[in-house]
């Protein structure tokens, strides 16, 4: 398996996303508006202090594969852990979601009340600009949605993924999902994403999909104090 997926926030935040990116050689942080994720070049000791001149009060960031006591000036709000999954299925027949609409800076305020309301994890009204994202209207109100986010060498997630409670079990996130999986293989990517491990139904829907563990991971959100 790819060395980058084991600390693959860290490998995106220094690497492909350093643009969108804040912090120093040892901690960084996707600049505000982005999804707030911190990476660190030493995942198992993470370097808490180099992100504080680049926080704000309030501040809240999802942190992965670290585990032990928060030092000093910062506390744990959340420990659990997700299930690290890898695309290992076939190509996708056909494009299941040609009606789909790609999401502009003109869809951010409903893409970030849709996540609001679905929590599918880490996400800001610029979040859509770190890859592709697609959305499934009904009118003018948008009702699923799912994209991309991190990166490094082949591999790129998908993330994002939710539906409007009102909307569910009509298979759009499903068909989302399906057509970024299509175009990242067609690009020569390896598809990769994350959930909950208290997630069991959308577990096994990714894993019925072709996904497959690569590892259960510690997740926190932890913030300064």
């Amino acid at each position: 398996m790819n060395p980058l997926l084991d600390n693959i926030a860290w490998n995106t935040l220094s690497g492909p996303h350093a643009g969108f990116a804040t912090g120093t050689d040892r901690a960084r942080r996707y600049a505000p508006g982005f999804s707030p994720i911190v990476g660190f070049a030493n995942a198992g000791h993470p370097e808490l202090d180099d992100l504080t001149p680049f926080c704000a009060p309030g501040d809240h960031f999802y942190c992965m594969d670290w585990s032990g006591s928060a030092p000093a000036g910062w506390r744990i709000d959340l420990d659990s852990t997700m299930f690290r999954m890898v695309w290992q299925g076939a190509m996708p027949d056909d494009d299941p979601a040609l009606d789909a609409t790609s999401l502009r800076p003109e869809h951010a305020a409903q893409a970030v009340e849709l996540a609001a309301l679905t929590r599918p994890g880490p996400f800001g009204p610029r979040t859509p600009e770190l890859g592709d994202y697609f959305g499934c209207f009904e009118g003018d109100r948008l009702i699923a949605m799912a994209g991309e986010r991190m990166c490094a060498g082949t591999l790129r997630e998908i993330s994002g993924i939710c539906t409007h409670p009102d909307y569910q079990g009509r298979g759009l996130a499903r068909r989302l999902a399906a057509k970024l999986i299509r175009r990242q293989l067609q690009r020569g990517e390896t598809p990769f994403l994350h959930v909950m491990r208290d997630n069991e139904g959308a577990h096994g829907l990714y894993q019925r999909m072709g996904f497959k563990d690569h590892r259960e991971v510690v997740v926190r959100v932890i913030s300064p104090c």
